[in-house]
């Protein structure tokens, strides 16, 4: 009779980053079976999304969506479809056409158009979605970066094929941003965006996703931070008011795209929140704390 394990957990490089899943409830052969399609599902995702991939959409899409309508797979076209809706509800706050200005702060790879990353500017119906999973772009110029949201629908894509698989719990975390379910919450803790040698606080994960983003910090170098590598498309810069957002929702692709808005806009975000049945935790750079009324039971703040 095959041994049941209370869990197994394995963690790869990807999605420029290390995703870890962890499975419970089930015989060592069918936890490491559904782990294997999981990052499977992940690889996927990476290789479908990479700004720096020649061969992925998104490259593809950069080089030809200008000139000629793209074909792209259904899963690149599934996170357009979102990222778009997003653009649209946060008035262009989330805008995945941002990569030229990442590119001249020198946070994405390769030269950048001047002429496409004027401050103010919007790509409101640049992107075109068609039938078919076609693509097509109608400003010159515009490049995308699918990074602030792709984490996010990677780790969705692997608790879908978790669940599949019969797994009675799991946890799929990509560099922070997870999602988990299963009879038991899951802790996750959030560092304080200015000291990451120290927690703020931990939350409570159950049957949900979990996002964050904040200041940068190479541990390598030791614990200063930077400035977000959050891009305001109104400003080209990164947001100065809030140091750190967690977001609470029900998928991880909304709760990746969220944080970026949150980091831009504030509390000024709650209707957009609201709307997404989701919930935040701001970390204001003045050192104030702002959450959510209904995430207050599930964030527990440390010492």
């Amino acid at each position: 009779m095959a041994k049941v394990f209370t869990n197994i957990r394995r963690a790869r490089p990807l999605l420029g980053t290390f995703v870890e899943i962890e499975v419970l409830g089930a015989t060592e052969p069918d936890m490491m079976a559904a782990i294997e399609a999981a990052f499977a599902a992940v690889a996927k995702v990476h290789r479908l999304m990479s700004f720096h991939d020649a061969d992925s959409d998104v490259s593809r899409l950069n080089r030809e969506a200008q000139r000629n309508p793209t074909v792209v797979d259904a899963w690149t076209f599934s996170v357009l479809e979102a990222a778009v809706e997003l653009h649209r509800r946060s008035n262009g706050m989330f805008d995945i056409a941002v990569a030229p200005a990442l590119q001249a702060l020198g946070l994405l790879p390769g030269t950048h158009d001047s002429a496409a990353v004027a401050p103010g500017s919007r790509s409101f119906d640049a992107i075109e979605l068609l039938p078919g999973y076609v693509v097509r772009f109608h400003s010159a110029g515009i490049r995308i970066d699918l990074g602030g949201i792709a984490k996010g629908f990677a780790v969705d894509r692997a608790i879908e094929v978790l669940r599949g698989f019969g797994m009675i719990g799991a946890v799929a975390n990509a560099g922070g941003d997870l999602a988990a379910f299963g009879p038991e919450p899951h802790a996750v803790h959030v560092r304080h965006p200015r000291n990451p040698a120290r927690l703020a606080c931990h939350v409570d994960v159950a049957n949900e996703a979990l996002a964050s983003s904040a200041r940068r910090f190479d541990p390598f170098y030791g614990a200063a931070t930077a400035s977000s590598a959050v891009i305001d498309p109104a400003t080209q810069r990164a947001p100065e008011m809030v140091d750190g957002a967690t977001v609470r929702a029900p998928s991880c692709v909304i709760a990746d795209a969220l944080t970026k808005i949150v980091m831009i806009a504030g509390a000024q975000a709650g209707d957009l929140i609201a709307h997404y049945q989701a919930s935040a935790l701001i970390m204001s750079a003045d050192g104030s704390l702002q959450i959510s009324s209904d995430f207050h039971h599930a964030v527990h703040l440390a010492a």
